[in-house]
């Protein structure tokens, strides 16, 4: 298991599922769509609409794309695709 990012600050939080452990699974408020007070994720950064983040459960870091607000460049676009591989 990872240790928490340098950046991992409480008072930055995301609502997404995490891909790794879906520990939202079975939460009635989650499940509602709501914004639970157990399943959130630190917020560590962002790119315009690309949201780096980690599971606050199993420590997991990943990308996520809300293609909301202020997008990326193509050019940024195709380069984050390229840093994963």
């Amino acid at each position: 298991m990872l240790p928490l990012d340098p950046q991992a600050d409480i008072g930055r939080r995301a609502w997404v599922a995490c891909p790794n452990c879906d520990d939202r699974q079975g939460c009635a408020t989650c499940e509602e769509g709501r914004t639970c007070a157990r399943h959130w994720r630190y917020l560590l950064s962002h790119t315009g609409s690309l949201l780096h983040l980690q599971c606050r459960s199993c420590t997991h870091i990943w990308d996520h794309e809300t293609h909301f607000g202020a997008t990326r460049s193509r050019w940024e676009r195709v380069t984050s695709g390229l840093r994963r591989r």
